[in-house]
């Protein structure tokens, strides 16, 4: 599980993690978002969610194998590369996302457990080296 804190520090989600043979699923559920808008989801390095670093201390995209971001970029995706979300009109973000290129608590070296989730300000453009253009840090769970 993961619970999520937004740019000031408060709790405003959670998320479930089930491992599974072929990958991770995440269920997530996280408020006060901007409305109507496709954000960006990735997984990160680390596993710590300081709102006073502006999440900066989740570190960058969790990538075991060193491959370029984004779907679009030759040679990519990452393992923490995920598909953008959208935000209904309550600014809630529900969704259901599968990873198949991690694991969860198998300890490998794909494995999350340990590591943060992250919603960012704005949408992921598929290629920007390394972050997708994603925008600002505006909500980070760490994986327990």
């Amino acid at each position: 599980s993961a619970s999520f804190v937004d740019m000031e520090g408060a709790e405003n989600g959670t998320a479930t993690l089930t491992g599974t043979p072929n990958g991770v699923l995440i269920e997530i559920e996280v408020s006060g978002l901007p409305e109507g808008e496709w954000l960006a989801f990735h997984v990160h390095e680390t596993g710590e969610c300081d709102a006073a670093t502006h999440h900066d201390s989740a570190g960058g995209h969790f990538n075991p194998g060193d491959a370029p971001h984004g779907y679009l970029a030759e040679g990519g995706p990452h393992a923490g590369d995920m598909p953008n979300q959208y935000v209904g009109t309550d600014g809630v973000l529900h969704a259901q996302v599968f990873n198949s290129m991690v694991t969860l608590g198998d300890g490998g070296e794909t494995d999350i457990a340990g590591r943060a989730l992250m919603i960012h300000g704005g949408a992921d453009d598929y290629m920007t080296q390394p972050t997708g253009d994603a925008g600002d840090r505006y909500a980070c769970g760490v994986i327990e």
